[in-house]
């Protein structure tokens, strides 16, 4: 598969029936910017008969004009271009031709006039055959303007797709010579964001080190800055709260001291951070969603290592070209990331029936100052999974008595009468075999390439 389109074979698929549908189709695809939206669209056309248009920051007017000539040229008729064709007008003629018109960042037509909108609905209700794809980056404004209940175009959507990140095992198909010890790091810095990994992919074969792809001058030594400056307008007091929650102050108070803003000004703006889905509010796995046990954490990794490592160390980088002491807090950081890894790796387990039963939850646990990494529920069947996640080369000694501590904070968890598995995720552990002959579910990163190769 192309590395472009890693893990997108059933969007293609799904669009390509829509395409070939025999009613109208009303498309939405929106997810963070560098996500890969442009590509996968483009990509579901190329067969077909269409019009891919970019909508410019720029009056409503010159984006139209920018329409006329993409119609003119697609129906071979110069005379469209200068005509002065309203958008209800042109997309009358498109849809008698049966031509699939792709608008990518609609958003940018939204901004300038809200009222397009309307236009949109006009044109959708009074179609036959009209292929319509809307594409977006700010998935604030296309949850609320096309998918939201308040919008005109709510309801008549037939498709709708909001792209996630690639999963962790996906890296293995950009980075097929790496270690899964190498594919962490980088995925550490890259999250699973398609334009990211093919940044540092084009980095690495030029023969820099990972420590080098984030440098003055390239691409992610400001990408993080230039996106949320794009979607926040008081930055400095956003940027403060997504550093203390990359430096892993995730409890409410703890962003409050870390920042000195605050309490209201805290929770506004957290809560608009999750409304632009940069920041996740999260609740231990199995217990109510109350606010005084929540935790918030920033979407992606990207965001996290940006603010964690380059946001803080610019002037280091720019006046020295690296980090003091960056090996030692990247490893310490990649204990997050590993159990990201970890929680994506039982999933696959899971898919697989390759546990003791079939969970229908994960996540992490806490209670007050008792934290489990991961707890995977089969509430049906009363049977729970314990794991607890290490980024660390283990011996069989280690293990056991980190296993051994997770018997004892099951009591804490209030499953009583449960069917209880006890289970460890690490870098490495000596004596696997010796450790799961007493019952332990044992996992390292050799069993990663088993489970990718199987």
């Amino acid at each position: 598969m192309n590395e472009q389109f890693v893990n997108r074979s059933d969007e293609l698929e799904a669009l390509k029936k829509a395409y070939e549908s025999s009613r109208k189709e009303l498309i939405i695809i929106y997810g963070r910017r560098r996500i890969g939206k442009t590509t996968l669209v483009r990509k579901s056309v190329e067969n077909v008969s269409h019009i891919y248009f970019f909508a410019e920051e720029a009056l409503e007017e010159e984006n139209l004009k920018t329409f006329r000539f993409l119609v003119a040229k697609t129906l071979n008729n110069p005379l469209l271009a200068k005509a002065k064709l309203s958008w209800e007008e042109l997309f009358e003629l498109l849809d008698e031709k049966r031509v699939v018109v792709v608008i990518d960042e609609f958003p940018n037509l939204i901004k300038i006039n809200k009222g397009i909108v309307s236009k949109f609905q006009k044109i959708w209700d009074n179609a036959k055959n009209l292929k319509l794809v809307i594409t977006g980056s700010s998935i604030s404004i296309m949850e609320s303007h096309t998918l939201g209940y308040r919008s005109p175009l709510y309801g008549r959507r037939t498709l709708s797709m909001k792209l996630q990140p690639l999963g962790f095992f996906h890296l293995r198909e950009f980075f097929p010579e790496k270690s899964w010890e190498e594919l962490v790091r980088i995925y550490g810095i890259t999250d699973g964001i398609p334009a990211y990994i093919r940044e540092v992919q084009y980095r690495l074969n030029a023969g820099e080190g990972l420590e080098e792809v984030f440098h003055p001058n390239k691409p992610l030594f400001d990408e993080a800055e230039f996106l949320l400056r794009s979607e926040l307008r008081e930055p400095a007091r956003y940027f403060a709260i997504l550093k203390a929650v990359a430096f892993g102050k995730t409890k409410f108070g703890e962003i409050v001291s870390f920042t000195g803003l605050p309490n209201s000004t805290v929770s506004q703006y957290l809560s608009n951070l999750q409304t632009l889905h940069i920041v996740e509010e999260r609740h231990p796995i199995g217990e109510p969603e109350r606010k005084r046990n929540a935790r918030y954490y920033i979407s992606d990794l990207y965001f996290t290592f940006w603010f964690r490592f380059i946001y803080p160390n610019r002037s280091q980088l720019l006046e020295l070209g690296r980090i003091e002491g960056f090996e030692e807090e990247y490893n310490r950081y990649l204990g997050f990331v590993f159990e990201k890894v970890a929680e994506q790796f039982l999933k696959q387990l899971n898919k697989i029936e390759k546990l003791p039963f079939l969970f229908t939850e994960i996540g992490r646990w806490w209670r007050k100052n008792e934290e489990i990494d991961l707890i995977a529920l089969d509430k049906r069947k009363k049977k729970v999974l314990l794991v607890e996640v290490k980024w660390k080369d283990l011996s069989k000694r280690e293990a056991r008595g980190i296993l051994k501590d997770l018997e004892c904070k099951s009591e804490y968890i209030g499953l009583e009468n449960w069917k209880m598995y006890y289970g460890i995720i690490s870098k490495s552990i000596r004596d696997k075999e010796d450790l799961k002959s007493k019952g332990w579910l044992v996992w390292d990163l050799e069993d990663f390439e088993k489970l990718f190769t199987s």
